[in-house]
């Protein structure tokens, strides 16, 4: 070879180099591109199998007859987070007036044997998500997502159930701040999970809720006596509770989580009470511009639909109730049947406040709390600063995991109360 060849040699084999070097990161490229989407496709169809069929919260018609809890029909998850079986449930419960409806809800145990005298289970009662049939928890892309503490607690080795609600999931009357048809499905689940084989669940229940599921593990904790004699509830907790719906109905009609709230709570109020009251009577509350927007609004899904809701709800403020509800009858009454308290709760409580809670304030659960300590509840009860509503579960949990173990042991005297 010619010295004067060298250069041209030399840049031949960088440029064959080059292109092998481009060709080998074009296959890797490709390569990754096809995981990639093997993996999407896989989420996709994992995240789909998530998702409630809407075929199986369709309940048959005409409903059979059933007794409290008892299912008419589940189907297990495949998709189950890692190290935990998980079935979607339908099961009877009963509404206000007593009557046979179906309701759906999650099932979620630890993976492997249950322990000889069964798992405890964790009853969650979910926050507010809507009152439309399609705003159920059970629904969602990922179904297990708004469990709070689910994993810890699994971890644990409680067993989890999660109830939709009536009216969510299932075509039927709104349960939306009902207390008494809301216990009955977060009662009714345990029961429901009791039959499933392979749940390996005991009759030992904690109510554990937030918000709106707060008021509806409370109202739970005041029926199991009577409503689930069997079940053995061994404690309620709570976070940020709507347990005084009064004072939450004054404290919040004033602005957009207030007019939200009670677009949600119309409907079911009027469907309840129509009898009792009059339809008239009821939404004789609301103002004209205020009718017309409830069922734009009751159509939405809080968690998906926030911002649609909240540009149907911000011209409406001061112009939607000709009156607060917590003072004007026959809303005063309603939300007053509806506010926890009404009968003892017998077991330990739990609660959870954020003391930067602009939804549920501070005062309202301090005068609830109060309530609980004056009937001789026994009370624990914790304040954490500078937390707002939507982690007021989430600053609980901590505690929760404390609390729980003590529920099976001596108890010490609380000094919540003293």
């Amino acid at each position: 070879m010619h010295s004067g060849d060298a250069p041209a040699a030399h840049a031949r084999r960088s440029h064959r180099t080059a292109r092998a070097t481009l060709v080998v990161l074009a296959v890797a490229l490709v390569i990754l591109l096809l995981i990639a989407a093997e993996v999407f496709r896989r989420t996709s169809a994992e995240e789909a199998e998530r998702a409630s069929d809407p075929a199986f919260v369709t309940a048959p018609t005409p409903l059979p007859s059933g007794a409290p809890g008892s299912l008419i029909r589940s189907e297990e998850i495949d998709s189950a987070p890692v190290g935990t079986r998980a079935w979607r449930v339908l099961y009877h419960s009963r509404d206000l007036a007593g009557s046979d409806i179906a309701v759906s809800g999650l099932v979620v145990v630890p993976e492997g044997p249950a322990p000889e005298n069964g798992r405890t289970v964790v009853s969650w009662a979910h926050p507010t998500t809507g009152a439309a049939t399609a705003c159920a928890p059970s629904l969602a892309l990922d179904p297990f997502e708004l469990i709070a503490g689910m994993h810890e607690l699994l971890a644990e080795g409680y067993a989890v159930v999660a109830t939709d609600y009536p009216g969510l999931g299932v075509e039927g009357a709104s349960s939306y701040l009902l207390g008494v048809p809301e216990a009955h499905s977060v009662l009714d689940i345990v029961r429901a999970a009791g039959r499933l084989d392979g749940a390996g669940t005991s009759a030992r229940v904690v109510l554990w809720g937030h918000s709106q599921g707060g008021q509806a593990a409370l109202f739970a904790a005041e029926r199991a006596e009577t409503y689930a004699p069997e079940l053995s509830v061994r404690g309620v907790a709570v976070a940020a509770p709507a347990a005084d719906l009064n004072a939450l109905t004054t404290d919040d009609i004033v602005d957009v989580s207030g007019i939200t709230i009670a677009s949600f709570a119309i409907a079911a109020y009027r469907d309840a009470y129509a009898e009792r009251f009059g339809e008239e009577a009821i939404l004789s509350i609301l103002t004209p511009e205020g009718a017309a927007a409830t069922p734009d609004m009751a159509a939405l899904c809080l968690l998906t639909h926030t911002e649609e809701i909240h540009a149907i709800a911000e011209p409406l403020v001061g112009s939607y109730v000709t009156a607060d509800p917590a003072t004007t009858e026959p809303w005063r009454t309603m939300l007053a049947e509806n506010s926890a308290g009404g009968q003892p709760i017998t077991v330990p409580v739990l609660v959870g406040q954020g003391e930067a809670d602009e939804l549920v304030r501070p005062a309202a659960t301090d005068g609830y709390v109060a309530r609980l300590c004056a009937a001789g509840t026994d009370v624990a009860y914790h304040r954490f600063p500078a937390v707002d509503h939507g982690y007021a579960a989430y600053a609980t949990l901590p505690e929760l995991l404390l609390w729980l173990p003590t529920l099976d042991s001596p108890r010490e005297p609380r000094d919540t109360c003293g």
